[in-house]
């Protein structure tokens, strides 16, 4: 209790009275001696009356918590509107990431439809690439000299590196047709409208370009950094530096990469260039850094537990099959993997893409929805766009770019 005179909150207890269970007894309303602790403008705690409601009885009690009701009234605020996945709001780690799996479970079939249309397409170009066109790894000779080892070692992870560069390329197509295609189905998913294949394909289609040239220009950047930090050292031939500059690199390469992610889906939602989707990106990201970081290494530790979690006993189950490769491998040759082998990994990796796809998109446009929120009260304009009561027209100066 405050005991600020003039004022005392009604049916308290004077601090006299307090700790010892023995009521004060009640002082007359006319009590204005030096002993009193009550002064004419505030009558004593006896002369409150309990609140009444209007019509006579006494007030109901007020339900503790948040929101609004009949016995909540005036505490918090109305529940945002949900026309789909996710609320009009701005939006938690756990709404972003629920958002993502309900555009999978809600739109399944266009989503299934994209992503393992791409992921096969994609598995069987890179079988055959893999199977006719790369050439063999040169085996070890165990008897080799330390020199003529050393070369080996060389060639062999030259082969190695050479056999990588058609996967890193069908990866980066079928990321590029995935993403262009879900963030049509998520933006639509946010509306709570239905959106087919081929509407999906449709609008997506004439931005694949683009998003080429976008995703492209991101990685050539992220690796620019990562080589000229390298550089120094391998130009001195200092191991030291050249650690030292791959670590400084690959710290400016993650703070870029991050800079720009939500680049993508303004270049499909904004209709607008590749430059000017990036600043969009870094106008989006500038003190949310970290935030971004985070979601996102915490979707690519999700979509990686998962994946292992497919792909791990389809390749179990594939070097069963094909013994022949297997028995190289634990031999110390080069393992000659044969058609059963390549298939059955396949399939585990087409599965592993049907899910992980959808996740990663998914959580990539919702997180740049969440931050035109924050920013831009695109919550007014979502409403609007998908018809609620009382958001008829747009908000005055809000962006409408929305499609």
């Amino acid at each position: 209790m405050n005991d600020t005179p003039g004022w005392a909150s009604p049916g308290s207890v004077p601090p006299d009275d307090q700790g010892n269970g023995v009521p004060r007894p009640t002082e007359p309303a006319d009590a204005t001696g030096p002993t009193s602790k009550w002064s004419k403008q505030q009558p004593p705690a006896g002369q409150w009356a309990p609140p009444t409601a209007p019509g006579g009885g006494p007030v109901p009690p007020v339900q503790p918590g948040w929101g609004s009701g009949p016995q909540r009234s005036g505490w918090g605020r109305p529940p945002a509107a949900k026309p789909g996945v996710i609320p009009l709001r701005p939006l938690g780690v756990g709404e972003i990431l629920d958002g993502a799996v309900s555009t999978l479970r809600e739109h399944w079939r266009p989503v299934l439809g994209v992503t393992i249309t791409v992921s096969v397409i994609s598995q069987i170009a890179d079988i055959l690439v893999q199977r006719y066109l790369i050439p063999r790894a040169p085996e070890l000779d165990p008897n080799a000299s330390p020199e003529e080892a050393l070369n080996q070692t060389v060639d062999a992870m030259q082969s190695s590196l050479a056999a990588s560069v058609p996967t890193l390329i069908f990866t980066l197509i079928a990321t590029i047709f995935s993403t262009a295609l879900l963030t049509v189905v998520v933006s639509r998913s946010v509306l709570g409208r239905p959106v087919t294949l081929a509407d999906a394909w449709n609008e997506a289609r004439p931005r694949l370009l683009q998003l080429l040239g976008l995703t492209t220009l991101i990685m050539v950047i992220t690796a620019g950094a990562i080589t000229v930090g390298v550089l120094p050292g391998l130009l001195l031939d200092s191991a030291p530096l050249g650690v030292l500059g791959g670590l400084a690199g690959t710290i400016v390469a993650v703070w870029l990469w991050v800079r720009y992610a939500l680049a993508s889906p303004a270049l499909m939602l904004e209709r607008g260039g590749i430059i000017q989707s990036m600043r969009r990106s870094a106008k989006l990201v500038r003190n949310a850094w970290w935030r971004t970081f985070g979601i996102l290494l915490l979707v690519i530790v999700l979509v990686f537990i998962v994946s292992m979690i497919i792909v791990t006993p389809f390749s179990l189950l594939a070097m069963l099959v094909d013994s022949d490769g297997i028995t190289g491998m634990f031999s110390g040759a080069t393992p000659d993997f044969g058609w059963p082998f390549l298939i059955i990994t396949g399939i585990g990796a087409v599965i592993a893409s049907a899910i992980t796809y959808p996740i990663s998109a998914g959580v990539t446009v919702l997180l740049y929805v969440d931050q035109r929120i924050r920013r831009e009260a695109l919550d007014l304009e979502l409403a609007r766009a998908a018809g609620l009561p009382g958001h008829s027209s747009p908000a005055p100066g809000n962006d409408t770019s929305w499609s």
